[in-house]
């Protein structure tokens, strides 16, 4: 099977490096291009990159010369990945989609635009056709596909089950996101964060409650009708490395008559055979841990290789309002995971493979 090139925009930061990590060896796609900063283009990327990733970074890649984020050094891959920064994303993934790239994205600008896919494949995999609209609305001659905020990524896989049984009514939600969600350089300051918890991140309550509501939505004609319940969100940043955890409470329409038909909800969704077949796909997007200290960072945030959510601590506290913990990679699951998941579906969606 003849591979799909892909490109990288943003190589060298955390988000980036996991993009690389996961693209280095992967069964479909060719990594060809790599771009990074003004400053590194023509740089090889192993001279570029402060690589922090757990496995080896490959020569081949390390080879590689990084090319400025112009369309024109891309033009010959079929999809490109964006690990960008939001302050200059939006921009750059523009002019990408008008050359005819496809630009597969982690950035937030455009997430909630009604012409603009935000996906999470097991979820919501048929909102992909949104972004056929972008020819006649942009005038792009590509396209351009959102990932989610990476909390938003692990709530939604959790609520997926319990909105489609018991419908929802209203969910409320405390994150305590680790470190590696505020990137590597020019992330938190350690005299900031240890010893201490950060009661506000900038940004993420209101993606929270927005975004959730479009993933989960449903297609109607060429539009997203939007999830019909109400999301309360309270962010904060604890001293972990990696693994956002959540406590969520959620306010059901038909009420379960006990914990265990709250677990059997997540353990018999059915996910689309589809998206299990996906090279990068998890055989369980959401697991249930029975134990009473589980889930936790450092021992579940690699479950499923990083892109399952687990969840634990199920207790129904009043008829029709239960609560849970629900655990996930934010750099896998919740960025550069779940893009390369947006990816192999492009790609076999639109037979390119």
């Amino acid at each position: 099977m003849d591979k799909v090139k892909v490109g990288l925009l943003g190589s060298t930061g955390l988000v980036g490096q996991v993009f690389v990590k996961l693209l280095d060896k992967h069964p479909w796609f060719s990594l060809e291009v790599l771009s990074a900063s003004p400053g590194n283009a023509g740089r090889k990327y192993g001279d570029a990159v402060h690589w922090i990733m757990d496995t080896p970074l490959s020569r081949e890649t390390s080879e590689k010369k990084l090319v400025p984020a112009e369309p024109e050094y891309f033009k010959d891959v079929d999809i490109v990945f964006s690990a960008l920064p939001s302050s200059v994303a939006g921009e750059v993934e523009a002019r990408f989609a008008r050359s005819g790239l496809v630009v597969v994205s982690n950035a937030r600008p455009f997430r909630l635009d009604p012409d603009v896919p935000l996906l999470i494949p097991e979820i919501n995999w048929d909102h992909i056709r949104l972004a056929e609209r972008q020819s006649g609305t942009r005038g792009y001659e590509g396209r351009i596909i959102k990932n989610p905020n990476c909390s938003t990524a692990i709530l939604s896989l959790s609520l997926k089950p319990l909105l489609d049984i018991f419908g929802l009514k209203r969910v409320t939600v405390t994150t305590l996101q680790a470190l590696s969600g505020a990137g590597y350089r020019g992330g938190v300051p350690s005299l900031d964060i240890l010893d201490n918890v950060l009661p506000y991140i900038k940004g993420e309550e209101e993606k929270l409650e927005s975004e959730p509501l479009k993933i989960l939505g449903r297609m109607s004609g060429s539009r997203v009708e939007p999830a019909g319940f109400k999301v309360n969100a309270t962010a904060t940043r604890v001293p972990t490395l990696h693994g956002h955890l959540e406590s969520v409470t959620v306010e059901t329409a038909e009420k379960p008559t006990g914990e265990e038909e709250l677990v059997e909800a997540w353990k018999d969704y059915r996910w689309p055979g589809e998206i299990k077949r996906l090279p990068t796909a998890p055989s369980d997007p959401v697991i249930v841990r029975a134990e009473d200290d589980r889930p936790q960072p450092r021992l579940d945030r690699d479950s499923g290789k990083g892109m399952s959510v687990v969840v634990g601590r199920v207790k129904i506290k009043e008829p029709g309002v239960a609560r849970y913990l629900v655990l996930g990679h934010n750099l896998v699951r919740g960025a550069a995971g779940n893009a390369v998941l947006i990816g192999e579906l492009y790609a076999k969606y639109y037979g390119l493979l």
